[in-house]
C-alpha cells in the first residue's frame, strides 16, 4: 500500500511539472489564444476557418475584437487570465495594441503579430505578415500598365484604416508607382488635394502619407466607401467621370463596394478598380468586369507561418524568420508571405485549378 501511494504521488509531482511548465515542455497541451478584428469583413472568416483547419488537435481559442480597442483589451486579458502560453494579436489599432502586449510580456506570454505590426512596443516577439508594400505596388502596377500612353485619365484613390500600420504601407507601394504618373499628366486625382500638392514628390515622409489618406480613408468600412465615392463624384462632377481608374483600398470588400458606388453613375463610362485579398465574393466580380484585379493575398501562409513559430518554441527551439519589421520600439523577427496579381486572365489557374475556390460556382469564365 505505502508503495502506492508513494509511486501515486511521484505521477501527481511529475503532472504538476507538465502542468505549470513553459511552452517548450508543454507541447500541444499548451493554451494559444487568438485574436482576430472584426467578423464583419470576408477576409477575417477566412482567416478563422485556416486556422480551425491547421490548428485542429491544438488548444486554441478565437477571439473577435469587432474592431474596437477595449474589446481587444478585454480579449487579451480574457487570455491572459486562461493561461495562455502564446496570444496570436491581429489589432485594430496598431498603436493602442501596445500596452495590451506589454501587459501579456509581464505573464510571460509569447505575442506574435498576426498581420498588421502592433507599434511602439519592445515586447513584441514575432510578426507574420505579407508584403505589404508590394501589394499596393501591385495594385498601382495594374493601373499604370492599362493606362499606356494616354493622358489626363481620372484617378480616385483610396486608403485603408489609418489604425492599421499596413494601410500606410499599401499606400507607400502604390504611391511610389503612380505619383511620376500624375506629375507627368497619366493621371488626374480626382478626390484628394494633399496627394496633388505632393504630386512631384515620390519619397513621401510616413507624416506627409498619413495627411493623404486622412481625406481618403475608408476605414475597412464598406458603408464609408459608398459614401466616401458618392461624394467624390458630386464633387468631382462631371469632369471627373467618363474614364475612371480607382485605387482601391487593400480589400476585396471595400472593392466592390466602391465598384458599385462607381458603376451606379450612369456619366461613368469606363471602370477600372484594384482590391485585394483574393476573397471568394469577389471571384465573380473579377470575372464580370465590375473589379479588375485582386493581389491574392493567401491567408493560409500566414496561419501556417504563425503554427510554425508555435511548434518551434513548443520544442524549445528558436523559430526560424525571414526579415524583420521595425515597429518604432524594435526590429521584430518576422515572417513574410509572397502575393499574387489575379485578373480575369489568370483566376482560372490561380483560384480554380489549384483548389483555392470551386470553378462551378461561377459562370462566364470558361
Amino acid at each position: 500500500m505505502k508503495k502506492l501511494i508513494c509511486v501515486l504521488l511521484v505521477v501527481v509531482f511529475a503532472l504538476s511539472l507538465v502542468a505549470c511548465g513553459d511552452i517548450g515542455k508543454q507541447g500541444k497541451k499548451d493554451f494559444i489564444g487568438i485574436i482576430l478584428p472584426t467578423k464583419e469583413e470576408s477576409r477575417w472568416l477566412n482567416d478563422q476557418k485556416y486556422f480551425e483547419e491547421y490548428f485542429k488537435g491544438m488548444n486554441y481559442e478565437i477571439l473577435f475584437s469587432q474592431n474596437n480597442s477595449a474589446t481587444e483589451k478585454t480579449n487579451v486579458e480574457t487570455f491572459i487570465s486562461k493561461g495562455a502560453k502564446v496570444i496570436v494579436l491581429c489589432a485594430y489599432d496598431a498603436a493602442a495594441a501596445a500596452s495590451a502586449v506589454n501587459e501579456a510580456s509581464k505573464e510571460g506570454i509569447t505575442v506574435i503579430s498576426y498581420d498588421r505590426l502592433i507599434m511602439g512596443t519592445d515586447k513584441l516577439d514575432y510578426y507574420v505578415t505579407f508584403d505589404s508594400c508590394s501589394v499596393g505596388k501591385a495594385q498601382a502596377d495594374y493601373l499604370v500598365e492599362k493606362a499606356g500612353s494616354e493622358k489626363g485619365i481620372n484617378l480616385y484613390m483610396y486608403s485603408g484604416a489609418l489604425t492599421d500600420n499596413n494601410s500606410v504601407l499599401f499606400f507607400e507601394g502604390a504611391w511610389k508607382v503612380l505619383q511620376p504618373k500624375i506629375a507627368d499628366g497619366t493621371f488626374v486625382v480626382r478626390n484628394c488635394e494633399k496627394a496633388i500638392q505632393f504630386k512631384d514628390k515620390n519619397n513621401l515622409t510616413r507624416e506627409e502619407m498619413v495627411s493623404i489618406m486622412q481625406t481618403i480613408d475608408s476605414e475597412w468600412n464598406m458603408e464609408r466607401c459608398k459614401s466616401l465615392a458618392e461624394a467624390n463624384l458630386t464633387a468631382a462632377g462631371d469632369k471627373g467621370k467618363g474614364k475612371v481608374y480607382v485605387l482601391g483600398p487593400a480589400d476585396d470588400d471595400c472593392c466592390r463596394a466602391l465598384s458599385d458606388a462607381f458603376l451606379a453613375d450612369p456619366k461613368v463610362t469606363e471602370l477600372k478598380i484594384t482590391g485585394a485579398d483574393g476573397v471568394e465574393a469577389s471571384v465573380q466580380y473579377i470575372i464580370d468586369g465590375k473589379q479588375s484585379m485582386t493581389v491574392y493575398k493567401d491567408t493560409q501562409a500566414l496561419v501556417k507561418a504563425t503554427k510554425q513559430i508555435i511548434e518551434a518554441l513548443q520544442k524549445g527551439e528558436k523559430p526560424k524568420t525571414d526579415t524583420v519589421y521595425n515597429n518604432d520600439a524594435k526590429d521584430v523577427p518576422t515572417i513574410q508571405a509572397d502575393v499574387v496579381t489575379v485578373t480575369a486572365d489568370n483566376i482560372a489557374e490561380i483560384f480554380f485549378e489549384s483548389g483555392v475556390y470551386d470553378g462551378s460556382k461561377y459562370t462566364g469564365w470558361k
